[in-house]
């Protein structure tokens, strides 16, 4: 009678408690890069995994998978799947037993990367989604990245994502969240846009992506029974390393178990009874036949046994789990508008180290970025306005196309982060450049396309910078061609090589030309020429550089050397002044030492202490010894070095600009320096409007080469009063607040985060920002201090790291580029927006050497008969022909799929994609976070009559008023449902603080 009460018990209990459900999602991690190149895993085991899953789904109908990065399936697809298996997968997709996930080309990082190159990255990955399968990727997959800013949920819901999926968040702060059952919310990331472009996020537990791979009754790794990738080439005996047991008639129970235990572990973390079982991880699934053969009977026992187990496990997609979770009409908690960086998985290692790993290739990055960005309007503006045109449409299209590609592939999280090994960085510079070669041809042709009769020479481009430059001779005329790729007049100097240092510059009504030469930093056998610029937004001027037998007008800076003095750090008092003014700023060095001494902006008359110094943090590369620095990690046992005892100065002065150079030494005998500050005034003649420009004060930096395990950074100190308080961007979209904390260890290094593009420190009234045109690492250690690591060089003995050469011995020189900018905290905030946004798409130069006596220009060139111009709080984000040449009525595009019709056209060029981002959060300005209104017929007059106007969500591939994401209950609103996005059909549009509105222009035939 006992044992029967007893088991009665029993049953009334297991009854009681409810019965969790595994959703088994099976998946394949694959970087496009990392260790080895995108062709190295195309053929060692990326092709494998799509060849042999839609074989194997196709054999039972109870079988599922996701696919995340496009770049490898749209190499398969377009070199490898036969016409069979191409039917196959539009057959399993529209079965729901195929999904593609996130949809983009990469899984982008999101530290380092700038929001156009993710919103880029994800465009070209869903256009090909659409184009293709006329599908629309809904779920996120962001397992991977190092940290999750709060610009990526903000980008996926305004692409129409229902959920954002993340995994890598500080290690405490996921214990935290999984003990309190809080790994699931609603993240409301951007202030401005909050609850409209909120998305419900589920953050991955302990395990991550992975299947657990410890077995408790095998030495071999668990449920991976394709085992490990093998490079360069599969074996041929199909024997891969570190294969699962198989299951069989002995092993299964204990599989079961172990499965069982696993997902009723995760369970505890959730608040459902719904639980999330990644099955895979890296570079798996490239034999699916052994997988799936060996799973099958698994979940069969598994459900057999379900009483038993109280589990039951099915083949799942994320969509699946995430209808099972929403379908529970639960009350989430709201996240607002924090982000989850830096990111720790123990205390000494704080993965602050990649903001600036690999400077170079960070910096080429951003540079094609921004060239891609203007040949894309550049060549729009010719299609819709030059229908005479001689230049291949088709063959343009294609030099876009593979910059699009180079720069949406390095954003994948280990590219741009700069984690990957030496052979995949060359690959993601190669790619780029010969995008860039590209895209700087094609705008060369269009030039000469334009200015037909002047065929007889040579057009090349050059962006505004360092890049090399040919150097012209005595006979032969330079003619400049500078594009404003910007929807906004500027003001700006534009530089070029030269040989000589007597020129004149003429515009293209004969006039003189305002201009400067200097002797060149970095080479003493040419000079750079500053030519003062204004054009109108998306429009170009040419200009004339002749050589003079004697003098030319172009003004020729003096320059004064000043020796070396020994930095003095007692109670120095400087004695010494040296005073460089401009309009806005005086600046002044202290010749006791040579270093910058303070700014006073002219505005307020306020004076501000400023120094600025290079100092090295000292490195472990000995395992043994204690943590590491690696590509990844950033990890210090002491203070910044200071590694210069000596600065020698040198003032180049003229009547446009004042350059400030200051060099670096050792020791005071010391003749060659590794670090050097070139600081920029500009003087702006009264008839310009030249308000950025003379309130930038711009500094370029040589940093190296370093020593081995050195860490160098750029210490900026002030008297502000910021009690440690530094303010960052995430992607160049939103400003974080980055307060100092201390930490039990490693605090240096926790308290490192990412700068994209903007970062600033400021008191109660005055506010010093720093404007940056690639990624770097920042922070504030002390009060009224900003630091910013500009490049790394490391080796250490983890094995881990030497057997993928991961150690970033990189011995390159780096040039990166700053703009400061200092005043009262109104004045600065606005001249930041612009500036970032100016700095990170400088004019683009294009010149070459035309023979002979070329016609004056007096009317406008048929690229630019109205310049497009936006107000100065809104930003022309995109402005582009895709070549798509899909239906933008979903039933039709659908319908042309089915039929087999999809592909008759390469390209269609009649579609303009435009986007236009507010750069203003709500309550920021009184003035410019006021919505703005614009009518794009008006706007974009120049390019010809706008006849029709659909508005899009960001990717393009949803028409507005069609999409309707999943709203979630939350203790602010008790309903769930959809957010519906309905806008009138118009083409005046008003955009709200932070809005990014995406739109597809039609313009009236020719």
């Amino acid at each position: 009678m006992l044992l029967l009460l007893a088991l009665l018990s029993l049953a009334l209990r297991a009854a009681c408690l409810p019965e969790l459900k595994a959703f088994v999602v099976a998946h394949s991690h694959m970087d496009v890069g990392w260790v080895y190149t995108v062709q190295e895993s195309m053929h060692a085991y990326a092709a494998n995994v799509y060849t042999s899953v839609v074989e194997e789904l196709m054999k039972e109908n109870h079988r599922k998978f996701i696919a995340v990065e496009q770049e490898f399936f749209r190499l398969w697809w377009d070199t490898v799947a036969t016409d069979v298996q191409k039917q196959q997968v539009h057959q399993l997709l529209q079965e729901g037993r195929l999904e593609f996930v996130i949809g983009g080309q990469v899984m982008h990082d999101e530290a380092v990367t700038h929001i156009d190159d993710q919103i880029l990255q994800l465009t070209e990955g869903h256009g090909f989604l659409y184009e293709t399968f006329g599908i629309r990727p809904q779920f996120s997959w962001h397992v991977d990245p190092f940290g999750a800013s709060a610009t990526t949920p903000t980008v996926f819901a305004l692409a129409g994502f229902n959920t954002h999926v993340i995994s890598r968040i500080d290690y405490d702060l996921k214990d935290k969240m999984q003990k309190t059952k809080k790994l699931q919310f609603v993240w409301r990331s951007s202030p401005s846009l909050s609850e409209n472009q909120e998305i419900f996020t589920h953050v991955m537990d302990e395990f991550s992506y992975c299947t657990p791979s410890q077995l408790p009754f095998s030495n071999r790794s668990g449920f991976y029974w394709n085992g490990i990738a093998v490079f360069p080439d599969p074996p041929k005996d199909g024997v891969y390393p570190n294969m699962s047991l198989p299951v069989t008639d002995t092993s299964i129970h204990l599989y079961a178990q172990t499965m069982v235990a696993n997902i009723k572990n995760r369970a505890a973390w959730f608040r459902t009874n719904d639980v999330l079982w990644p099955w895979g991880c890296d570079k798996q699934f490239f034999n699916a036949s052994v997988q799936y053969t060996n799973m099958d009977p698994l979940l069969d026992y598994i459900n057999k046994h379900a009483d038993e187990f109280g589990v039951t496990v099915q083949y799942a997609t994320v969509n699946d789990y995430f209808q099972a979770v929403h379908s529970r009409n639960f009350t989430w908690d709201i996240i607002n508008d924090q982000d989850f960086l830096p990111y720790s998985t123990e205390p000494f290692q704080a993965w602050t180290g990649f903001y600036t790993s690999r400077s170079t290739l960070k910096g080429i990055a951003r540079r094609a970025s921004s060239l891609l960005y203007a040949g894309e309007s550049f060549f729009t503006q010719y299609v819709q306005t030059y229908s005479a045109g001689s230049v291949c449409k088709f063959w343009a299209l294609e030099q876009l196309r593979s910059l699009r590609w180079a720069v949406s592939e390095v954003q994948h999280h280990d590219g741009i982060t700069g984690t990957e090994s030496p052979k995949v960085k060359d690959m993601y510079v190669n790619n780029l450049m010969n995008g860039m070669i590209n895209v700087k041809k094609l705008m060369a042709s269009i030039i000469f396309d334009m200015h037909s009769a002047e065929k007889n020479g040579q057009l090349y481009s050059y962006i505004a910078g360092k890049d090399a430059g040919k150097q012209g001779t005595r006979n032969i005329e330079q003619y400049i061609f500078v594009y404003n790729p910007l929807a906004w007049n500027i003001t700006t100097f534009v530089t070029i090589p030269v040989s000589y240092s007597a020129v004149s510059v003429y515009d293209d009504l004969g006039h003189s030309v305002p201009a400067q030469i200097h002797n060149s930093t970095e080479a003493h056998s040419t000079y750079d020429l500053y030519i003062l610029v204004t054009i109108s937004g998306l429009s170009y001027r040419r200009y004339s550089v002749k050589i003079s037998a004697d003098n030319g007008l172009a003004f020729v800076a003096k320059s004064i050397k000043y020796r070396p003095k020994v930095i003095n750090y007692g109670q120095h008092q400087s004695k010494q002044l040296l005073s460089v003014l401009n309009n806005c700023y005086q600046v002044m060095w202290d010749q006791d030492t040579n270093l910058m001494h303070s700014i006073t902006d002219r505005e307020t008359n306020q004076t501000i202490q400023v120094t600025q110094e290079f100092f090295e943090y000292h490195v472990n590369g000995d395992v043994k010894k204690g943590p590491i620095s690696d590509n990844y990690i950033f990890s210090t046992d002491g203070a910044a070095v200071q590694v210069s005892k000596a600065v020698g100065l040198e003032v180049v002065s003229g009547n446009l600009v004042t350059e400030i150079r200051q060099y670096f030494y050792s020791n005071i005998t010391a003749q060659d320096h590794k670090y050097a500050i070139y600081t920029r005034l500009y003087h702006v003649p009264k008839s310009y409007d030249g308000k950025l420009l003379c309130h930038r004060i711009e500094q370029e930096h040589r940093v190296g080469s370093l020593e081995l395990n050195r860490e160098a950074i750029l210490r900026t100190s002030t008297n502000l009063n910021t009690k440690q308080m530094l303010h960052t961007d995430d992607n160049g979209y939103q400003i974080q607040k980055r307060q100092y904390k201390a930490y039990m260890n490693n605090t240096v290094a926790r308290n490192y985060y990412p700068l994209v593009q903007t970062a600033y420190i400021e008191d109660g009234y005055t506010r010093l920002t720093l404007l940056a045109e690639r990624a770097h690492g920042v922070s504030s250690q002390e009060n009224g201090q900003v630091e910013v690591m500009l490049h790394r060089r490391l080796w250490n003995n983890f094995e881990w790291d030497l057997n993928y050469n991961l150690t970033l011995n990189d011995t390159s020189v780096v040039h990166p580029v700053f703009w400061l900018i200092l005043g009262a905290k109104d004045v600065t905030n606005v001249l930041s927006h612009t500036g970032a946004v100016a700095l990170e798409h400088r004019p683009v130069v294009m010149f070459g050497n035309l023979m002979g006596e070329p016609k004056l220009h007096r009317q406008p060139s048929p690229v630019q008969s109205d310049p497009v111009v936006l107000p100065p709080n809104l930003h022309l984000q995109t402005l582009s022909i895709p070549g798509w040449t899909y239906s933008s009525n979903h039933t039709e595009q659908l319908q042309n799929i089915h039929k087999g019709n999809h592909k008759e056209e390469a390209a269609d060029f009649s579609r303009v994609l435009l986007r236009i981002r507010h750069l203003y959060e709500v309550g920021e300005d009184p003035m410019l976070s006021q919505p703005a209104t614009v009518n794009l017929k008006a706007l974009l007059k120049g390019l010809g009559t706008v006849v029709l106007v659909e508005e899009r969500s960001l990717t393009g591939t949803w028409d507005i008023n069609a999409l309707n994401r999943w709203k979630w209950k939350t203790a602010q609103h008790l309903s769930q449902g959809f957010f519906n996005t309905k806008t009138a059909e118009n083409v005046t549009v008003t955009i709200h603080p932070k809005e990014i509105r995406t739109f597809f222009v039609y313009f009236k035939d020719h």
